[in-house]
């Protein structure tokens, strides 16, 4: 049968054991500047921090921060993520980021705001959100 998972109901904290081993885990590497790439779904809000050349050197989601069902797309939750990859950012020594945004969901400018706040420039921001031209292909007419 295996062990019984037991959930504990919260407050829409965050699971303070899950944000330190998050903090704990820096990068050597030391950067200036990078790119911040915020993906905000409905459902989740993940935030990634990168160099100039696009490899990734820090990110988070609302989910691995312990935000569980409905809570991980709430503003709330974005804030949180954006205010830990800040911190990563911070410890690595980051001046100055420019942002892309990309997705529909409430933690867009939550996660900014979350990042903002841990004293890094942000240069520029960019919305790169997909927008569908046409759609997929209509079905056939339905013959009686």
């Amino acid at each position: 049968m295996g062990k019984k998972r037991i959930i504990r109901k919260s407050g829409g904290t965050v699971d303070q054991g899950l944000k330190s081993r998050s903090l704990a885990r820096g990068s050597k590497k030391a950067l200036a500047s990078g790119t911040l790439h915020i993906h905000a779904t409905y459902n989740n809000t993940k935030v990634l921090l990168a160099d100039k050349e696009g490899n990734t050197v820090a990110w988070s989601s609302s989910g691995a921060l312990g935000f569980s069902g409905a809570k991980k797309g709430t503003p709330f939750a974005a804030a949180k993520v954006g205010e830990l990859v800040g911190e990563k950012g911070a410890l690595m020594g980051l001046k100055e980021v420019d942002v892309v945004i990309r997705g529909v969901g409430s933690g867009r400018e939550s996660a900014l705001r979350g990042f903002a706040g841990k004293g890094i420039e942000i240069t520029r921001i960019s919305d790169d959100t997909p927008v569908p031209h046409n759609g997929p292909r209509p079905r056939k007419a339905r013959r009686i």
